[in-house]
């Protein structure tokens, strides 16, 4: 017996400072800072810890961190332990993918209330002694970076991700000076909007305790008051000697967190709650694992088709992703504006 999907809707969102490697943030474990976004979604949204339903949190660089990161999360939030929870894996797509499902349930039926985002410490990534457990007995050993390992290193070619959007830049011919221009101008809008105080009213400051006393409040995103324009055109490629992708024109190593809360617009509408957003789709999409680059491409082309919308109808494109040669990809192959 086949029953009608309920309109869902997001009533509270929260996202913590993202603070810079090894940065303000790095004294916080992932769920500890999925725990700031969690409690303060649902304080923005006036839902009770004990109504939620379930927590669905994205966490990839998980080595460390402990047992069920989700879990952690929602009890470091005061949530009870009745409180359902799921920790998501899907590396970059996993804090949208714990949205989904959110949606998904709630669509269906299965939970009323779902808060769902993603949190990572990427400054707290271990390194790993993986022969340690059998031992070394001869010759030198090596110590791994769980954070290569573990996020960003594809593991059918044996290259950096890095490697991947250089592949991509070659295919489409997308060069050093549009990557270095897009990554400028996506630093000048992140500070223009600090310094008008556009992106205060996502953020939870986040108390972090210090190694000789006291804490100290972080409130703003870290990353974009260290740019240097002038260096960003002369700094080396990253993954290939005569590569177009530098640190300036990929995406930083990052710690940080982001929650939303998720219920039908029926609930919503009993509680008196103001939805924020009403979700009308969702997709995902794949391809070779070398070619995540052009992947959001496929992914927004069917989610366009799954809504019955066109490009025209869209105002405005988030493609949020490693490199700028991806946000560039996608405005080529689908002649974005």
């Amino acid at each position: 017996m086949g029953s009608q999907r309920r309109e869902v809707v997001i009533v509270g969102a929260a996202r913590t400072p993202v603070g810079s490697f090894l940065g303000a943030l790095s004294g916080l474990s992932a769920p500890q800072l999925g725990a700031a976004a969690i409690r303060e979604a649902l304080r923005r949204a006036g839902v009770a810890p004990e109504d939620v339903d379930e927590v669905i949190m994205g966490n990839v660089l998980q080595a460390g961190v402990g047992q069920a990161p989700a879990r952690q999360a929602a009890l470091f939030a005061g949530l009870p332990t009745k409180v359902e929870c799921l920790t998501i894996n899907k590396v970059c797509g996993s804090g949208l993918k714990a949205v989904m499902l959110a949606e998904q349930a709630i669509a269906l039926g299965d939970a009323e209330i779902v808060v769902a985002g993603g949190m990572e410490s990427m400054s707290n990534a271990p390194y790993l002694l993986e022969r340690a457990r059998t031992g070394y007995r001869l010759g030198h050993g090596e110590i791994v970076d769980s954070m290569i390992k573990d996020g960003l290193w594809d593991v059918y070619n044996n290259f950096h991700m890095g490697n991947a959007g250089e592949l991509c830049a070659r295919r489409l011919n997308i060069s050093r000076e549009e990557q270095d221009e897009y990554a400028a101008e996506s630093y000048r809008r992140a500070l223009r909007a600090q310094e008008h105080g556009l992106l205060a009213e996502e953020i939870v400051p986040v108390e972090v305790p210090q190694a000789k006393g006291g804490t100290v409040l972080v409130t703003e995103d870290e990353e974009p008051k260290r740019v240097n324009f002038e260096k960003m055109k002369t700094l080396k490629p990253a993954f290939e000697p005569e590569g177009t992708i530098t640190p300036a024109n990929a995406s930083k190593i990052n710690d940080g967190a982001a929650a939303v809360v998720v219920m039908s617009r029926e609930r919503a509408e009993a509680m008196g709650v103001p939805p924020l957003a009403r979700i009308v789709g969702a997709v995902a999409a794949a391809r070779q694992p070398e070619e995540f680059t052009v992947a959001p491409v496929d992914a927004i082309q069917k989610v366009l088709r799954k809504t019955g919308l066109s490009l025209s109808d869209i105002d405005l494109f988030e493609i949020n992703e490693a490199f700028a040669v991806v946000a560039l990809a996608a405005i080529r192959l689908l002649e974005l504006d």
